[in-house]
């Protein structure tokens, strides 16, 4: 998607890529991170950012997934701390069923606190506040373990969601192009590798309404670190078939994740 500043409008289309994917015959449709608000001046995002129960994109694809019967890993949005009204606000990602019901929350737990250049600096924690949980849920056939972008840069939060389980890695992302032409596919193959996982990773590509331009190549990358999809420069839908099996498969062969081992931490030496 290329999520602009007007949340009405994502969420249209939104309900569009959904009803396309269970056309399609998607079992499960991912979303990018922030597909219903990318907007960088936070004043003007303050008028329209709204808590669960009122948000035009959240409802829009819970209404959409139970009328095509699909269910949505809607990538993350922005909404307000129910929690702790009138402080920060959580990036969150939503799991939701084909009933139109949420099967499970997630609140980005790392950051995106960072000098890009001597004239670029972006500080998420100034808005946003962290989340303190990793999460797995149970879908037809396997656990998702689900993560928002900048979680990518932690190998820990991996092995969190795949010791609980999780056998497909949700990565959905709004990466910037510099950092996305250095690291992207690197470290989606990485963590697929170690985690002996599917990773499925929905991106933001293009030109945005408030200024900033995203990498894209949204992608599936297998538990061998194979790409089984990469969209490349562009914003709609693509498809593909997760073979569970390779799990199983790649786990046997490379038993990485059976093998891990816990340690003490090192003691410092004077």
């Amino acid at each position: 998607m290329c999520s602009g500043i007007v949340p009405d409008e994502n969420a249209s289309q939104l309900r569009l890529l959904i009803a396309k994917a269970a056309a399609g015959g998607a079992a499960m449709i991912f979303t990018p991170e922030m597909t219903g608000l990318l907007d960088r001046d936070r004043s003007r995002a303050a008028i329209v950012i709204r808590s669960e129960s009122d948000d035009v994109v959240l409802s829009a694809a819970r209404s959409e997934a139970k009328k095509c019967h699909i269910w949505v890993q809607l990538g993350s949005l922005a909404v307000k701390n129910t929690s702790n009204p009138g402080e920060k606000w959580v990036n969150r990602s939503y799991l939701i069923n084909p009933e139109g019901e949420i099967a499970a929350r997630y609140d980005k737990i790392h950051l995106f606190d960072v000098d890009l250049s001597p004239d670029e600096s972006l500080r998420e924690s100034s808005a946003y506040a962290g989340g303190h949980s990793a999460v797995v849920a149970p879908i037809p056939e396997a656990t998702l373990g689900l993560s928002i972008c900048y979680d990518l840069r932690f190998p820990a939060l991996y092995e969190a969601l795949t010791d609980a389980g999780a056998n497909i890695l949700s990565i959905p992302a709004a990466f910037t192009v510099p950092t996305g032409k250095a690291h992207w596919e690197i470290l989606l193959r990485a963590r697929a590798i170690e985690a002996g996982a599917f990773i499925v990773a929905a991106a933001q590509y293009g030109e945005h309404a408030d200024g900033r331009s995203t990498y894209g190549h949204s992608m599936v990358v297998d538990p061998w670190g194979e790409i089984l999809l990469d969209m490349g420069q562009g914003n709609g839908l693509d498809f593909c078939d997760l073979d569970l099996r390779k799990v199983q498969e790649v786990r046997s062969r490379i038993p990485a994740v059976a093998n891990r081992k816990r340690f003490e931490m090192p003691v410092k030496l004077p």
